[in-house]
């Protein structure tokens, strides 16, 4: 069974970003995190970065769109 919460360097890991970007994300409020222990130490939630994941692919295909290509071919791309 994986464990319901994460800690910032596994959703970094995850995500393939730094741990301070996890940071920035979740004190930015883009990414709902808890903050647990006498230390205050961030946990976030297995779900809740999940609906983070969907909500970027949501964003990222609004953006493309948005932005469609003019003029290039996916030869051009790549």
């Amino acid at each position: 069974m994986e464990p319901r919460f994460l800690l910032m360097a596994d959703v970094a890991e995850q995500l393939n970003v730094s741990t301070s970007q996890v940071y920035h994300m979740v004190r930015s409020g883009e990414l709902p995190a808890i903050k647990v222990g006498g230390r205050g130490q961030w946990r976030i939630e297995r779900s809740k970065l999940e609906e983070y994941i969907q909500r970027k692919y949501a964003e990222t295909a609004e953006w493309v769109r948005a932005n469609p290509l003019i003029g290039e071919t996916d030869d051009e791309l790549a």
